[in-house]
């Protein structure tokens, strides 16, 4: 198989530095200028790329969104120019979507609004420079973190191994040898995880980008006498993500749509992302002066949110012709399958075995 331009860079630097840790192999698949996966210029996220996000699924995510936004706007005592900077924005869609949803629902909210995008290019550090001198009072992200390099760990007997990548004839490899970074080789401890007890094969991914993310983002909130971070992603609480039950871990690929288990191929190519660990963030985010205000289920939060509210607001005002004498007419009918499809599409949101697991946190200082 022909290397694709990145991994033949990837093996020169192997060649030439020595082996990676799979941190820093999954930040020049993800990151390297021009070539990785995140910075190329290909088409990545929706339908047409390798996955989607709720933004994607369906509008209505926008719009609780924006709900969640308005409570928070409301909490710092509506301020006039109410900052919010989205992290990792990707297309823009999200951002969006609040405002045409606070343009049709609270003007006022709307008229205070400044809301700002940027997106990851080169990992957690990348913010737009434009956007560096805001005093923002709301950081938002939706699945960012998922998205940032991770450590592996292996146990064989009593002790963690790293996972490395190395190269052989041409052809990228992992190896297993003891961590060199202490804070890599801890993290678990940090969280007491019984890792000793779990067998041998046992993985586990550690996100320090996560940690360092959290300090810089208290920094710029800090800028402001108030202000939240409201990020969304899949993940657990430590005790629930390090587990014998998830036996080689979290760590997954996405190529059109189709999950893998192979990050060493086709590096830049595909997706490589890790579950997040919530615990990590929420201790964090202490250490650097915020504190928790939301901890819950998308699920749950977009039903707060009132997601059904606005699904029957919709039914009633665009599809009343469901309800109506005309429903087995043409009209009806293809009326009827739109909605169905607009149903389902929440309903995927809330799946409690799906994207409805997913978490909301919000933290603030």
């Amino acid at each position: 198989m022909t290397a694709t331009p990145l991994q033949q860079r990837i093996i020169e630097r192997i060649q030439q530095e020595g082996p990676l840790t799979f941190a820093q192999y999954m930040r020049i698949a993800l990151y390297e200028p021009e070539l990785g996966y995140y910075v190329s210029n290909k088409t990545r996220v929706g339908w047409e790329g390798d996955f989607y996000t709720s933004t994607d699924v369906s509008s209505l995510f926008a719009a609780c969104a924006g709900r969640q936004l308005q409570q928070l706007w409301e909490a710092l005592d509506h301020p006039s120019r109410f900052v919010v900077v989205e992290q990792g924005a990707g297309r823009g869609d999200l951002g969006h979507g609040v405002r045409s949803w606070a343009e049709r629902t609270v003007p006022e909210l709307a008229a205070a609004l400044d809301y700002y995008t940027t997106d990851i290019g080169t990992g957690q550090d990348a913010l737009d420079p434009a956007t560096q001198g805001l005093q923002p009072h709301v950081l938002l992200s939706n699945e960012l973190v998922d998205a940032f390099p991770v450590h592996v760990l292996e146990k064989r007997g009593d002790i963690l191994y790293e996972l490395y990548v190395d190269q052989e004839e041409g052809r990228l490899c992992g190896f297993l040898s003891e961590p060199e970074n202490e804070e890599v080789s801890t993290y678990l401890d940090r969280f007491a995880i019984p890792w000793r007890t779990f067998p041998d094969g046992w993985r586990a991914e550690v996100n320090l980008d996560a940690l360092h993310w959290i300090a810089n983002t208290a920094r710029w909130l800090q800028t402001t006498p108030h202000g939240f971070l409201l990020t969304i992603d899949y993940g657990e609480k430590a005790r629930q993500l390090y587990t014998p039950e998830r036996p080689r871990g979290t760590l997954a690929c996405y190529y059109r749509h189709t999950f893998t288990e192979q990050p060493l191929a086709k590096p830049g190519e595909q997706d490589i992302t890790a579950h997040v660990n919530f615990s990590a963030l929420i201790d964090e985010g202490e250490r650097h002066g915020l504190h928790l205000h939301t901890y819950t289920t998308q699920a749950a939060w977009l039903q707060k949110m009132g997601i059904f509210e606005e699904l029957e607001q919709i039914r009633k005002h665009d599809f009343a012709v469901i309800d109506s004498t005309e429903r087995a007419s043409d009209q009806g009918q293809t009326a009827l399958f739109q909605w169905y499809n607009l149903r389902q599409r929440v309903l995927a949101l809330t799946d409690p075995r799906g994207m409805g697991n997913f978490k909301v946190l919000i933290l603030q200082h």
